[in-house]
């Protein structure tokens, strides 16, 4: 077993290495496209094919070694010019970079990977030999592709293979035809149940095998390990030696200044009470408490990670939705060394990966419509991060067609998103935010990339849970920028503390925008509502009492002025207790509504930590009229 075990760390350990080489050779290769005579990019991409082979060689996964050496020796037939880099050829060549991925998720359940496809290495062998090779766009990433010719007929014939009669049998619970021997049902339905899965999908290859040479000779891998294994989400970092160091420091300097204050402690606790004695007790506190911040500061740099390790993944899909799509896109990264925490990149991957792809399908004109409006035919997507004050923005950017606000507006309506009395109160930065619509897409058709109206509204809600917001500004003709604004860090949430009923509850301080007094005589009613005029705007109010479902003691003496999703609304509450900088706990076995999480306050009281998002959701917490009445009576 530790045999197992120190090799399945060595697997681990080859996964994470060989990920970001492969993705760097995927960047360098999108690089290499543009510039196909540059030597040091072939050299570079050379060498990151033959380290994996190393690495798998050592582990001994075959036809991994397989695959990298052949696409090692097309590298080092261009690199010596005896071949050429042309469009088919880098074709092949992304797709088996994308097989190699592949592979390692495979070994990441500590699964044996089966051989590439016999058309990829074909098309392999035939750009080393000179050959010429079938034009074929690759299918982006994450998108169905077209199922090859050879592929829908095995599909078609194992269709016609399937018996239907023990299909339905099987499903439905009812009894085997009588035509199935009665001593192998079970064989006969796994082989059935196989055939109509092979029907329904393109087959799948590599086929996996349980890795044998991981756990030593005749012995495979343990049942349920695989989970286990999964790389899908890294639960490691790295961390500048400099960071750690700092770290170290720190702690050294609290332990002393801990003994300082104890020893001062002592010397109080035998009467020794004078001016001097009570300087110098709190000089230390003073100095424990910048020191404990100085501390949480550095272990926070600690789990911060260039948003670059993010944004490598991108050029690659970038290239290939645009070869799919018969477009000419170029992305253009910038601000890869911003820094953000680790956790938070993770999560950003899934809407980042939305926003390229629809500038790539939605923004980007065709070839033939830029030349028409005379835009060069290479189309630029940017990228970009960039850090203003304790928040990032990332930006995505594109020169295409832009959207118009009337045709949004107009496009929600036809599908029923909003009524025509709401369209006509919108102005065009509303109209732009209609994309975030669950159920919207200006698309007709619906195709393997977009059309389905998922994907926007996903992003938002992605976004909006990391404390974020986005935002989007369009000029028709122009090309679009969505901009994503985040916090630096979740770890530590700064949050306004007020009062309700003897009870301290924290509300986000990136919602807060100031606190004013609410009094009985400058409130209005309007629809119903109660609401106040701040600086000629009307705004509601909303009470926190009725939000948490409580029974508000006394008239709420103040307002927070808040702004959330995409509205702006007066929190009313009995007061306030300052602000802080809180560490979210969440409850364990409970998930109260609108409840975060808890934190403990300076006295060592509870305070709850409210998500604001999800109690404006309630539609019933504020009945039209309840406050106005109970604040005037």
């Amino acid at each position: 077993m530790s045999d197992f075990a120190g090799m399945e760390e060595l697997l681990q350990d080859f996964l994470l290495e060989a990920g970001e080489l492969l993705s760097q050779v995927d960047n360098k290769l999108v690089e290499l496209e543009k510039h196909p005579n540059d030597r040091d990019l072939l050299n570079d991409i050379f060498r990151g094919f033959h380290t994996i082979k190393g690495g798998a060689g050592f582990l001994n996964v075959e036809h991994l070694v397989t695959l990298c050496h052949r696409t090692e020796n097309l590298f080092d037939k261009l690199r010596n010019g005896e071949s050429t880099l042309t469009p088919e050829v880098m074709d092949s060549i992304m797709a088996a970079t994308g097989t190699v991925r592949d592979m390692f998720a495979d070994l990441s359940q500590s699964m044996q990977p089966g051989p590439a496809d016999e058309g990829l290495l074909e098309s392999l062998e035939a750009a080393i030999s000179g050959r010429p090779l079938p034009t074929r766009a690759p299918a982006a990433p994450g998108a169905a592709a077209e199922i090859p010719a050879p592929a829908a007929r095995a599909t078609t014939a194992a269709a016609e293979d399937i018996n239907w009669d023990i299909l339905h049998a099987a499903l439905t619970g009812a009894s085997m035809p009588a035509t199935t021997p009665a001593n192998a049902p079970t064989q006969e339905v796994a082989r059935t149940l196989t055939r109509a899965v092979n029907a329904a999908e393109p087959p799948r290859t590599p086929v996996n095998t349980p890795i044998q040479d991981l756990h030593g000779p005749g012995r495979a891998a343990p049942v349920g390990s695989a989970p286990a294994q999964s790389l899908q989400k890294e639960t490691t970092i790295r961390v500048d030696t400099a960071r750690l160091d700092q770290v170290l420091n720190l702690s050294g300097e609290i332990g002393l200044t801990k003994n300082r204050i104890a020893n001062l402690k002592s010397q109080i606790l035998h009467g020794r009470t004078d001016q001097d004695t009570l300087k110098n007790l709190d000089l230390a506190v003073s100095q424990l408490d910048l020191l404990v911040s100085d501390l949480q500061n550095a272990v926070m740099k600690t789990r911060m990670q260039p948003i670059g390790r993010l944004f490598q993944k991108y050029p690659r899909l970038a290239r290939d939705l645009a070869r799919q799509l018969g477009k000419d896109v170029e992305l253009v990264l910038s601000g890869e060394e911003t820094e953000l925490d680790k956790t938070m990149i993770e999560d950003l991957n899934d809407p980042l990966v939305h926003l390229v792809r629809n500038a790539v399908d939605h923004g980007i004109e065709t070839m033939e419509a830029r030349r028409a409006a005379n835009k060069p035919s290479k189309a630029i997507v940017t990228l970009s991060a960039s850090q203003v004050g304790d928040h990032i923005y990332i930006e995505i950017s594109d020169d295409g067609k832009g959207m118009r606000p009337d045709v949004i507006r107009d496009k929600a309506v036809q599908k029923g998103l909003i009524d025509t009395e709401t369209a006509n109160s919108l102005d065009d930065r509303q109209c732009l935010h209609l994309v975030f619509l669950p159920g919207f897409s200006t698309k007709d058709e619906i195709s393997s990339v977009s059309g389905r109206g998922v994907g926007m509204d996903v992003v938002k809600t992605n976004i909006t849970k990391l404390n974020g917001k986005i935002d989007v500004l369009s000029v028709p003709g122009q090309g679009s920028t969505f901009t994503v604004s985040l916090p630096l860090t979740l770890a530590i949430l700064p949050v306004l503390v007020v009062r309700l009923n003897n009870q301290s509850f924290a509300v986000p301080l990136s919602m807060v925008r100031e606190i004013i007094p609410i009094k009985p005589e400058e409130l209005q009613r309007v629809s119903g509502r109660a609401t106040m005029v701040v600086r000629d705007e009307v705004l509601p109010i909303r009470s926190l009492a009725r939000l948490i479902g409580w029974q508000a003691r006394q008239a709420p003496a103040f307002g927070v002025l808040m702004h959330a999703v995409d509205t702006t609304f007066i929190l009313a509450v009995d007061g306030f207790v300052g602000r802080d900088d809180v560490v979210i706990k969440p409850l364990s076995d409970i998930k109260p509504k609108g409840i975060a999480g808890a934190t403990l306050s300076g006295d060592g009281s509870i305070v709850l930590v409210l998500d604001m998002e999800e109690l404006l959701t309630d539609t019933q917490a504020d009945t039209p009229g309840s406050l106005f009445a109970h604040l005037c009576q």
